[in-house]
């Protein structure tokens, strides 16, 4: 492998498969998005990327995978593809090859995003020295925590996206309880994701006496925006809602005084409606710990591609940790 081979750096959500090449920290060129519908596992999704190269075959490749990163073998957690990690390594010529969580790749970008690449929401200032949590609903539902630590950070991925989601209205109550006798176990991803949003709008049909409809995500998210008082608009006040319990739950577990971030697919094509949702009130109602809540930020993760982007720098340098 020369000094000159660019690095092969990938993205694997449940719906998106996006690729680019990486540099001395920087992703080169713009990132290529393929719909993983396309291809019946990722070694031909990135072989297809890799046969549009033209020059600069890489020799090594970090790519990042929703799913727990347990040993060689890799099951995408909503999604049918997985791989061996040194099968998948030789499928694509590859003298090198790592696998982290898609979460993990996050959060090495996040202390290095410009101002223009985080929106902050709410009130509350981040302490330097403070554990941070990023959390994001898309096609799955991811959670992170950066902790620093004496000489470092400390990057700890998690699978809290399928932690027991709590109501705390009468009326999630009754939408959780409709979600329960449909699954059992309702996780925080089971309402806080893609396929969440039509779980919720499904479940308010069911307690209206209606039929379930097969809804896009992006249709419910579509018509929530044009008409607030549809029951997509309820459906898009009750996942914001969802978000600010979920995400405060996180940051109480880990002391995220750091600030709170919001990733995936979804909270960014709210466009003002998010920020105007219950998310940072529902965020700090924590009964004795409302206060606490009220000084943590939270913030919306404004860069495309937040995973290259942590990927194509690499695991965070060390910092004056605490």
């Amino acid at each position: 492998m020369t000094d000159k081979a660019p690095t092969l750096i990938a993205d694997i959500g449940g719906t998106h498969a996006r690729f680019a090449l990486a540099r001395d920290g920087q992703v080169l060129g713009k990132a290529s998005v393929f719909s993983c519908r396309d291809y019946p596992d990722l070694a031909t999704a990135a072989n297809a990327f890799i046969a549009e190269l033209t020059a600069n075959h890489p020799r090594r490749g970090i790519i990042a995978v929703a799913a727990p990163i347990t040993g060689d073998q890799v099951q995408v957690t909503n999604l049918d593809w997985s791989f061996s990690t040194d099968q998948l390594r030789q499928d694509l010529g590859l003298d090198a090859l790592d696998i982290v969580n898609d979460f993990t790749a996050i959060a090495w970008a996040v202390p290095r995003l410009k101002d223009n690449e985080r929106q902050h929401v709410g009130g509350g200032v981040a302490h330097a020295d403070a554990p941070i949590v990023i959390i994001g609903p898309g096609s799955g539902l991811g959670v992170a925590a950066l902790i620093p630590v004496r000489g470092g950070w400390t990057v700890l991925p998690t699978e809290g996206g399928h932690v027991t989601m709590a109501a705390t209205t009468a009326e999630e109550d009754r939408v959780l309880d409709t979600l329960r006798h449909r699954f059992g176990h309702v996780s925080a991803e089971r309402v806080l994701s893609g396929q969440g949003l039509a779980n919720i709008y499904n479940a308010l049909a069911d307690l209206d006496g209606h039929a379930p409809q097969a809804l896009r995500p992006e249709a419910i998210t579509a018509q929530a925006l044009v008409d607030p008082a549809s029951r997509a608009g309820t459906v898009l006040d009750m996942f914001c809602a969802f978000l600010g319990t979920a995400a405060s739950n996180a940051a109480l577990s880990f002391d995220a005084r750091g600030g709170v971030y919001l990733a995936g697919g979804i909270i960014g094509k709210l466009e003002g409606a998010f920020a105007a949702s219950d998310f940072r009130q529902r965020f700090e109602a924590k009964g004795r710990y409302t206060t606490y809540l009220s000084h943590i930020p939270t913030f919306i993760l404004n860069h495309p591609f937040p995973a290259l982007a942590g990927l194509a720098k690499g695991p965070l340098p060390p910092t004056n940790g605490r």
